[in-house]
């Protein structure tokens, strides 16, 4: 299926496109500051030329952590250079990502994640560094056919069903049990009917396609029911609209498919948790700037940008992990990364090197990032922590080829940094280390203070929440 046109030069083009397409709806897009994409849609015969220049209002009280009710109205204005067609739609609609303004001053709104994102974008151009940088992250979830949960006073529980949890060798289906499924950690590459979820991820990668994203490729994970699929690289504003594509897609398709899909970092014990590793680099006047001649063949810039990593790790991870289930991934022996350190090919610490043929391919793999994470705020908070470190020639040391997985207690003896260890302690990490990101005005304090406000409203209702687990260990003692 050809893509539909993405990218418009006017309003005047675009209201030619609704009515060559035939459409009925325009649906307009947000990112909230959580993460979520949220959305309004118009009548066609509503949708004029002053709507898509000048946007609209609309009540900002109702969006968490936005604004109070005595001051609600916000301003939505659509950017036509990031549209796409809905492919799940009843109606025909086409959807455009939108950028949130304050109506009193006219200025993009400091808690508006889309507008954050592209002043870091702005403040990378001013500092001279470089005048873009490259993302290209790698999403992974789980896909269930079943998922039934309850939390309330008197009652906590949760059910994951799929026809792949490894637990079912023995059950009776009325179709029949076949009794091919992964092992524990035996989800990785193998064909069907092992795999049993390649026609719905080449389903997701079509849909994909079909809305204008670059798309590479899909496999199984190494957790059964567990996916990723594949997108290029871009600059920081359209990678995280993607992201936000991406997640749309996977959640719809599977929806489509009569399944579930789910981006926690974290929903099954004992096997392998979902991670978003984030490649990154820089350019200057189409120039890779992370290629030279020291360590895995690297620049001095990629090795300061990696410093930069290293040394505001934790309060990063208020970005790039945001959620109390994030860290229940973030612990030794489950392929996800804990020690703050680099090396090339060595997959057991935070901040690998791929392996690349070309200048062009030089570039640092965060591996700790998570894809329950506000794809604009952790772009964002990655790029202002590596160019700390450029600005001030921050080393991140010599690297760590070791691996940590066999004997993670090693970092520790050694003083190597690691990840926040819980939500809180990324949280208060942020509040303590927050300089870089407040540099050229992208992020605000008070941004920055709303955010760590509202996270920290889930780690205070999870510390005190009993759950399945501790009753199974206390109740009798």
């Amino acid at each position: 299926m050809a893509s539909t046109n993405t990218s418009f030069k006017s309003a005047k083009d675009f209201l030619k496109y609704t009515q060559d397409a035939g459409l009925e709806y325009v649906t307009f897009n947000f990112t909230d500051l959580k993460g979520k994409l949220q959305h309004i849609s118009y009548h066609i015969s509503n949708v004029d030329e002053d709507l898509l220049t000048d946007g609209f209002f609309f009540d900002g009280s109702s969006i968490i952590a936005w604004k109070s009710i005595h001051e609600s109205d916000m301003n939505l204005r659509p950017d036509l250079t990031k549209t796409y067609l809905d492919p799940y739609s009843a109606q025909p609609t086409h959807c455009i990502f939108c950028d949130v303004f304050d109506p009193i001053t006219g200025e993009p709104y400091e808690r508006d994640p889309r507008s954050i994102a592209k002043a870091a974008e702005q403040y990378l151009k001013d500092t001279g560094i470089a005048d873009e940088v490259l993302y290209g992250p790698e999403p992974e979830f789980f896909v269930f056919n079943d998922v039934r949960f309850k939390d309330d006073m008197f009652e906590s529980s949760y059910t994951l069903e799929s026809q792949e949890n490894p637990t079912n060798s023995g059950k009776t289906y009325e179709q029949g049990n076949m009794g091919h499924r992964p092992t524990v950690k035996g989800g990785y590459f193998p064909v069907p009917p092992i795999d049993s979820l390649t026609d719905l991820r080449a389903q997701m990668l079509t849909d994909m396609d079909s809305i204008g994203l670059d798309v590479e490729k899909h496999h199984h994970e190494v957790a059964a029911s567990q996916c990723e699929l594949g997108i290029k690289a871009a600059t920081l504003v359209p990678c995280a609209d993607n992201v936000q594509l991406y997640k749309y897609v996977v959640h719809n398709t599977a929806h489509g498919f009569g399944m579930t899909a789910t981006f926690m970092p974290k929903p099954v014990y004992g096997d392998n948790g979902s991670g978003m590793h984030v490649h990154q680099s820089l350019r200057k006047n189409k120039k890779p700037l992370f290629a030279g001649d020291k360590y895995a063949g690297l620049s001095d810039e990629c090795l300061f940008y990696i410093g930069g990593l290293i040394k505001h790790a934790k309060a990063l991870n208020a970005f790039t992990n945001p959620t109390t289930n994030s860290y229940k991934r973030l612990v030794p022996g489950y392929e996800a990364p804990v020690i703050m350190a680099y090396s090339a090919r060595n997959r057991s610490v935070a901040c690998r090197i791929p392996m690349s043929t070309s200048p062009n391919g030089k570039r640092v793999e965060a591996r700790f990032p998570d894809p329950a994470c506000n794809p604009y705020l952790a772009f964002a908070a990655m790029m202002m922590a590596g160019l700390d470190g450029i600005e001030n020639k921050i080393h991140p040391g010599e690297a760590q080829d070791r691996d940590f997985f066999e004997d993670p207690k090693l970092a520790e003896s050694e003083g190597i940094p690691t990840v926040a260890r819980s939500l809180r302690e990324a949280l208060e990490s942020l509040n303590s280390d927050r300089a870089f990101l407040t540099k050229g005005n992208v992020f605000s304090d008070d941004m920055i203070d709303a955010y760590i406000n509202m996270h920290m409203a889930d780690v205070e209702e999870w510390e005190m929440h009993p759950t399945p687990g501790e009753f199974k260990k206390y109740y009798s003692v």
